[in-house]
């Protein structure tokens, strides 16, 4: 089971800023803060963290790489979709149906990581 996932900034402030406003979306709150770490979860549970790389290395995108976010319905997906658009994310497929019991959304956030907004059912 996954307990986090970190994706690497090379603008923390930024980062930090369109993750607040995103994942309170979900319900999520900041459950660790620092200066070069912060994760949000929904009640401890599966996080998701922007962080420095610890190499001091720029942050890059991993290509294959993504952070799906499962959500309770179709409307909530459409909803996290167009927040992260609204936030400055890019479109990477917009929320609709793919397949038959999957509905996604998918986007880029300011650094280029990619994330998707599903629901299964």
């Amino acid at each position: 089971m996954i307990g986090y996932v970190t994706l690497g900034s090379n603008n923390l402030p930024r980062a930090f800023a369109f993750y607040d406003a995103l994942l309170a979306e979900l319900g999520a709150r900041r459950t660790f803060d620092s200066e070069t770490f912060v994760a949000w979860s929904v009640k401890r549970g599966p996080a998701v963290a922007i962080t420095k790389p610890h190499n001091d290395q720029p942050a890059t995108v991993g290509n294959g790489v993504m952070v799906a976010l499962a959500m309770r319905n179709t409307a909530d997906v459409d909803r996290l979709y167009s927040k992260a658009i609204s936030l400055g994310a890019t479109d990477e497929g917009p929320a609709g149906p793919r397949g038959d019991n999957f509905y996604a959304g998918y986007f880029r956030d300011l650094d280029g990581n990619k994330l998707c907004a599903y629901f299964m059912g």
